[in-house]
């Protein structure tokens, strides 16, 4: 899916608070414009294919009428008590083509049971069976490792096991990302990004996104801005040797906010990230073998401000440009058949080239008609075989010398490289190491714009 949105709304919109204690008045929740279209709309501006729903952020209000609580939509003014957002979004998102999804804290600072251990997860278990059954088919269940003390001073041990197997039994289509086993939190909320992303690394990992220790503990606007440094190589050869663990497919999204905080604050709306810098963000992460999630708040009168929408739009263009810029050319490959890996691109393709197995140098060139300014070439493996490559050096043909622009370790779904833009009248990939035979799914030259 690539590039889909988060939207962060609640009580916390309506407190202008990122981390609520819970127990706010849910007559405090009436967003009076609440127009879940707009929402959807703006994202899919942006060039989104879905969208994730906080339907219960830490401080436990619910915005659909929980069987399992008081403290939801049901108490409050909006809609008369007979509203329910999830319901909205979900129906907003099929209307205009976009899949759904949910998040929901396993942390709640309202509900009493928290910490008690068994009692506090069957809470959980009925809230998350009432998402899971209520709003049709879900991309995505959304989890995060957030863990502070419940009424009594204790923690929840969350029981991770029983909520996968409600997530699968409920919704076996829905990947159960960061604190989950298909989706891999990247690392940082600050959109950056590794300078190769594997997406096959070390099983131990799995066990370790589970914990709450690398999550958000502190209602810190500073965190959404913080690069960790470490773990900076996960899958090279060298960071799975030594690994007792066999090696397992967990691939990574990349998240971060259109403004600094999560949830909308009046204080931020000067604050709008620029679409430039989130185009940046999206080579990095769509073309760095990751998917990126990129959160947009409504405001308390449940819209998306007009300057937030601006960007996403913006950001669409530049997007859509950039795809537009995709150079025609001729495909000749070293070995093997090319299939209509030079031709797909934006799309999935249907047949990759694989080359023979006997070819030293596995290479595919794209000739075009005449010289063109290039100044990028975007590269993809088919993963329904794995991730294989493990360096790629790209080249360009000028004056019938070749030069080479750019490299990498690791491609996966999708690798962007770009590079300052250069005449060429041919460009090249030639894959020089790899765990098999290399099968790429995508290669395209990019032309530099006007």
């Amino acid at each position: 899916m690539e590039f889909y949105g988060f939207i962060h709304f609640g009580m916390n919109t309506m407190t202008d608070r990122e981390w609520g204690e819970g127990h706010d008045d849910p007559a405090l929740f009436d967003p009076a414009a609440l127009d879940a279209d707009q929402w959807v709309l703006a994202l899919k501006a942006a060039g989104m294919t879905g969208v994730i729903l906080t339907c219960k952020h830490h401080d436990g209000f619910c915005l659909w009428p929980s069987d399992a609580t008081a403290y939801s939509v049901a108490a409050s003014p909006w809609r008369g008590g007979r509203g329910d957002v999830v319901a909205e979004v979900a129906d907003a998102a099929r209307r205009h083509g976009l899949r759904f999804g949910v998040y929901l804290s396993p942390w709640d600072r309202t509900e009493a049971s928290y910490g008690s251990g068994t009692a506090y997860d069957d809470f959980y278990v009925a809230q998350l069976t009432e998402v899971l059954t209520r709003y049709g088919p879900l991309f995505c269940v959304w989890l995060d490792g957030a863990n502070g003390e419940g009424p009594d001073g204790r923690r929840q041990v969350y029981d991770w096991e029983r909520y996968y197997a409600v997530i699968r039994a409920l919704q076996p289509d829905a990947v159960i990302s960061v604190c989950g086993p298909d989706v891999r939190w990247c690392g940082n909320e600050a959109g950056e990004t590794r300078p190769d992303e594997w997406s096959v690394v070390p099983g131990t990992l799995r066990d370790a996104e589970r914990t709450a220790d690398r999550s958000q503990r502190a209602d810190d606007g500073a965190f959404a801005r913080l690069v960790r440094s470490d773990d900076r190589d996960l899958g090279s050869r060298a960071a799975l040797a030594g690994h007792a663990s066999a090696p397992v497919w967990y691939p990574a999204e990349v998240n971060t906010s259109l403004r600094p905080g999560w949830f909308h604050h009046p204080a931020e709306d000067g604050a709008v990230r620029s679409a430039e810098e989130l185009f940046a963000v999206y080579l990095r992460s769509v073309g760095g073998n990751s998917c990126f999630l990129l959160n947009v708040p409504p405001a308390a009168d449940g819209r998306v401000r007009d300057a937030d929408a601006a960007v996403l739009e913006e950001l669409g263009r530049r997007v859509g440009d950039f795809r537009a810029r995709r150079i025609g050319a001729t495909a000749t490959v070293s070995s093997g058949d090319a299939g209509d890996a030079a031709t797909a691109w934006p799309g999935p393709g249907h047949t990759p080239w694989r080359p023979d197995g006997a070819d030293a140098l596995p290479s595919v060139t794209l000739a075009f008609a005449g010289p063109r300014r290039v100044e990028a070439v975007v590269l993809g493996e088919d993963i329904a075989y794995g991730q294989r490559v493990e360096h790629i050096v790209v080249k360009a043909r000028r004056d019938g010398r070749w030069t080479t622009l750019a490299e990498a370790n690791a491609v996966g779904h999708q690798r962007i490289l770009t590079f300052p833009p250069v005449e060429a009248d041919a460009v090249r990939a030639e894959v020089t190491a790899a765990r098999d035979t290399p099968v790429l799914a995508r290669v395209a030259a990019i032309g530099a714009a006007s």
